[in-house]
């Protein structure tokens, strides 16, 4: 059984339209909030956290949902087209609100716009497990992640290049708006065409009967058919190992997010430097990350995907760990955020593929919003917490904040006994 790159190519092009979309959406708005409409520090983080608090309700009510849709284009690529077509509508109303500083507008289109990128992330991502036999799904979710880094590339091209002024010196996002919008209609066009949705899942859905996939054999001939779907159809077992690796993903993301979110600041004060620095090392990690993608894919096919994540986790908590003695600034950060972004890649890469693992493939959209509740939960709780310790013990908690919290999930995870891809017979 090998993997078909090309269809996994197209069909993270859906992926790569989203990542083209945040990686313009994250880096601009707070300007805008802080230099258009002049909020403080507070606001700005409460209208920044309004995705991750939306995205803990929206991703898993799409996500169940798009598995029930029965349209002839398949179940997911609704949700993508009419989530693609508004969120690129929406944005190009952005930059008038911008333009004519009315808070209360560009507050309004942007919340419309989260509701439309809510409405199809987790059926894009869902798509690859829809067209993808079970096994090589962390393969295939290692170039899902590298298409995605792709797109996140040329947001950050756009802005360096496109940015223009208005006339009172501010800066104009419109050109970056309008390419970034064309980009993700075009890739989402290209899919459309050559992605046939309900074939492909289809012959997946029939392959899995091939599949030795003993822990669902046993279950079913002991507990009955599983037409129930969702949490509820899994064994006991299933239910202790899928929670097991949620909270896995929950500890992983509290630690990596709290330290890439504060990791400037924290150069600022530790380094007494300026943001070039940081960003340099921060940079270096999502270079290591994007080599890894698909090396640490081919690794987890072949010894398997928890033994993969564990060794990511164990080194990614080193890398925290060792940081907090390095003290001031050296080129040995750079080695070490370069060990980060590979540690990253080996649990990311593999930690979607183990949540769906355990599902039927009529529930892929609804364990794909599992997946997406735990992750984004611990993106809304690491900065109050990691924030809260900050205020009390300073700038030096942050790397055994994240050392620590990481390291948990190892525990979580080594217990989790589901989750391997099934062997072809």
């Amino acid at each position: 059984m090998k993997l078909n790159y090309k269809r996994t190519f197209l069909v993270g092009l859906a992926f790569m339209s989203i990542t083209a979309f945040w990686n313009t959406y994250n880096p601009v708005i707070p300007l805008v909030l802080k230099n258009t409409f002049e909020l403080s520090e507070v606001w700005q983080g409460v209208v920044m956290a309004a995705d991750n608090v939306l995205a803990v309700f929206l991703l898993p009510f799409f996500g169940s949902l798009s598995d029930k849709c029965k349209l002839k284009i398949g179940r997911r690529m609704p949700y993508i087209v009419v989530g693609t077509a508004l969120a690129t509508t929406l944005l190009m109303f952005l930059p008038l609100a911008d333009y004519a500083k009315n808070l209360y507008a560009y507050i309004g289109i942007l919340f419309l716009i989260l509701l439309a990128m809510g409405l199809y992330r987790s059926p894009a991502v869902s798509l690859m497990s829809d067209v993808t036999p079970k096994p090589l799904r962390s393969k295939a979710n290692s170039i899902i992640n590298l298409m995605g880094a792709l797109g996140g590339v040329f947001s950050l091209m756009l802005l360096k290049f496109l940015v223009g002024k208005y006339p009172d010196g501010r800066n104009n996002y419109e050109m970056v708006y309008a390419v970034v919008a064309s980009f993700m209609l075009i890739c989402v066009a290209i899919l459309l065409l050559t992605i046939n949705e309900r074939k492909l899942s289809k012959e997946v859905y029939a392959n899995e009967e091939a599949i030795a996939d003993v822990n669902d054999k046993v279950n079913e001939n002991l507990e009955g058919s599983k037409e129930a779907g969702g949490f509820k159809a899994l064994s006991k077992e299933e239910q202790k190992s899928l929670l097991l690796i949620l909270f896995s993903i929950f500890f992983w993301f509290v630690g990596y997010n709290a330290v890439e979110t504060n990791f400037t600041k924290y150069a600022n004060v530790k380094w007494d430097s300026d943001i070039g620095a940081a960003a340099t090392c921060l940079m270096i990690a999502t270079i290591g990350a994007v080599v890894s993608f698909v090396p640490v894919g081919i690794i987890a096919t072949k010894f398997g995907r928890k033994r993969t994540i564990q060794v990511g986790i164990i080194l990614l908590s080193s890398c925290f760990g060792l940081a907090s003695f390095l003290g001031d600034f050296s080129y040995s950060y750079y080695l070490l955020f370069a060990l980060v972004g590979v540690a990253w890649a080996a649990i990311n890469v593999n930690s979607l593929p183990m949540v769906v693992e355990i599902c039927k493939a009529k529930d892929i959209g609804k364990f794909t919003g599992y997946y997406y509740t735990f992750s984004m939960a611990a993106q809304i709780f690491t900065p109050i917490f990691c924030g809260f310790l900050i205020s009390i013990f300073g700038y030096d908690i942050l790397m055994p904040y994240g050392a620590i919290t990481v390291a948990i999930s190892f525990i979580t995870i080594t217990i989790s006994k589901h989750g391997e891809a099934a062997k072809a017979k």
